[in-house]
C-alpha cells in the first residue's frame, strides 16, 4: 500500500507539472517574455533560443508523462509492451534532449556557475537513463530499476529549480542570477538524495 500511495503521489505531481509547464509556456506566455525579463545573460540569437528551450521543455514533458508509466507493477505485468515502450520512448525524449539542454545550458541566468550546475545535471541525466537502458538489455532488473530511479527523479529538476527560486529569490530576496545558480546546483543535488532515499526504502520495486 504505500508503495502503490508512493507511485501515485509522484504520478499526480508529473502530471501537475506536466500541465503546469504547458499552459505557462505555451498559452500564458509563449514568447517567454517574463522569463528573459529576469535573463542577465546576453542570447546571440534569441529564435534559435526560443527553439531550443521550446524543445528542451517538450521533450522534458515527454519524460515526466512516460517515466511514471513504468512504475506501475501492473503495467508491466500485465502490459508488458506498454512498459517497453513507454520506456524505449522515455529514453529517446532524454537522448534527444541533449542538444537542446546544452545550447539553453549556455545561457542561463546567472552566468558561468547556472552553465556549470546545468552542465553537470544534464551529464547526469544522460548517464543515469543509459546505465538504466544498458542494465535491462542484460536482464539486470534490479540496477535497471535504481539508474531509472535517479534518472526519473533527475526529471523533476526543472520542477525543483522552479520552487528554490521561490524560496531564495522571492523569499529571501536573493539577487534572481544568484538565486537561480543556487537553484540549479541544488536541484539535481536535491532529487538524487530523494532518488537515494527512495531507493533505499524501497518505495517503487
Amino acid at each position: 500500500m504505500k508503495r502503490k500511495l508512493f507511485i501515485a503521489i509522484l504520478c499526480f505531481i508529473a502530471v501537475m507539472w506536466v500541465l503546469h509547464t504547458l499552459s505557462k509556456n505555451f498559452m500564458v506566455d509563449p514568447s517567454f517574455h517574463s522569463f528573459l525579463a529576469k535573463k542577465d545573460v546576453a542570447l546571440t540569437n534569441q529564435e534559435i533560443w526560443i527553439l531550443m528551450i521550446r524543445a528542451h521543455i517538450l521533450l522534458a514533458l515527454v519524460a515526466l508523462i512516460t517515466g511514471p508509466v513504468g512504475l506501475s507493477k501492473r503495467i508491466r505485468v500485465k502490459f508488458a509492451p506498454v512498459h517497453t515502450w513507454s520506456g524505449r520512448i522515455y529514453v529517446l525524449s532524454i537522448l534527444l534532449n541533449f542538444f537542446p539542454s546544452i545550447y539553453v545550458s549556455f545561457f542561463a541566468s546567472g552566468g558561468m556557475p547556472s552553465t556549470i550546475g546545468f552542465l553537470l545535471l544534464n551529464t547526469l541525466w544522460i548517464v543515469s537513463t543509459v546505465l538504466g537502458y544498458t542494465s535491462i538489455r542484460k536482464k539486470n532488473m534490479v540496477q535497471h530499476t535504481k539508474w531509472i530511479i535517479r534518472s526519473l527523479f533527475l526529471s523533476f529538476a526543472n520542477m525543483t529549480i522552479y520552487m528554490i527560486v521561490a524560496i531564495t529569490h522571492h523569499g529571501f530576496k536573493l539577487e534572481y542570477g544568484l538565486a537561480y545558480s543556487i537553484a540549479v546546483w541544488l536541484s539535481w543535488m536535491v532529487n538524487l538524495l530523494i532518488a537515494e532515499w527512495t531507493i533505499r526504502r524501497k518505495l517503487i520495486y
